[in-house]
Order: C-alpha cells, then sequence, then structure tokens
C-alpha cells in the first residue's frame, strides 16, 4: 500500500509540473523578458507507416517540450523528494 501511494504521489506531481509548466509557456509566450520560457522543440517521430498489404498501421508520438516545462518538472521532483519521506 505504502509503494501505491508513493507511486500515486510521483504521478501526481509529474502531471502537476507538466501542466503548470505548459501552462507557464501559454502564458508568458510573447511577453518581453520572460518570453524566453516559452520556446520549446519537437521531440518524437511524426509518423511511422507500416504497409503489410492486408493490414496497414501507423504510429506516431511527439513531445512539445519548453523551458518552462522542464523548469516546473524539477520543482516537482525536489517537491517530491521532500514530501516523498513522510509516505
Amino acid at each position: 500500500m505504502e509503494s501505491f501511494k508513493k507511486g500515486f504521489a510521483f504521478i501526481f506531481f509529474m502531471l502537476a509540473g507538466i501542466v503548470l509548466g505548459a501552462f507557464l509557456a501559454i502564458v508568458c509566450e510573447g511577453k518581453p523578458y520572460v518570453d524566453w520560457l516559452s520556446w520549446g522543440k519537437d521531440i518524437g517521430v511524426q509518423d511511422l507507416s507500416v504497409d503489410l498489404y492486408v493490414i496497414k498501421f501507423t504510429l506516431g508520438l511527439m513531445v512539445h517540450a519548453t523551458i518552462s516545462q522542464i523548469v516546473t518538472i524539477l520543482a516537482a521532483l525536489i517537491a517530491f523528494a521532500k514530501v516523498g519521506k513522510n509516505i
């Protein structure tokens, strides 16, 4: 039960960091002095198609990572390390 609580807390902190970072990137976009927080790159495989004549499927996974998301994920990891000791 204890590992479930830690796992759930870890997922919660990671998702909170990702969502907060994305929100921060949207808010900072186009604003002077904080515009650099919205800079990001697309990482992943855009399109991978496999055609076997009978079946054809396409796979793809793209992640748009921004500076603000990286900062908030690191902050979430630090917060989880402090809170996770008490769980």
